[in-house]
């Protein structure tokens, strides 16, 4: 993501292999410019990360043989990042429309795993403690 926010001159002299396969990147580098040009340094690697995820599902969506496999229910998509600095791992959560750190107190799957497990009063009125 650095080589896609990096000035085309500067990384296309150095590696236009890599900046042939960022040209699958062009419409995050887009969304990137017009909606993120507030960030910087880290903040900007990692928006970008999380369109271009966005952006790759999206032209999942496109292929038909994808397409008509979402559409009879045998395909899902998933949006994931994995932040190799800190080994955490986000999924996109459509409905709120954000990315969630895979098993915080946003994940719902977590959400419910809470829910299930009786609180410390509910053991000791059980007598299980």
């Amino acid at each position: 993501m650095q080589a896609l926010l990096a000035p085309p001159t500067t990384v296309a002299t150095r590696t236009p292999l890599v900046m042939s396969w960022l040209g699958h990147a062009e419409a995050t580098r887009a969304i990137i410019r017009e909606h993120y040009g507030h960030l910087q340094g880290p903040a900007l690697v990692n928006a970008a990360a999380e369109e271009n995820v966005l952006v790759q599902l999206e032209h999942l969506r496109t292929l038909p043989v994808i397409a008509s496999r979402i559409s009879s229910g045998k395909v899902r998509l998933h949006g994931w990042m994995y932040k190799i600095d800190t080994g955490e791992i986000f999924f996109y959560d459509a409905d709120c429309g954000q990315f969630i750190k895979f098993g915080s107190e946003q994940d719902p799957s977590a959400r419910r795993m809470i829910a299930s497990q009786p609180s410390p009063a509910q053991h000791t009125a059980d007598g299980k403690s």
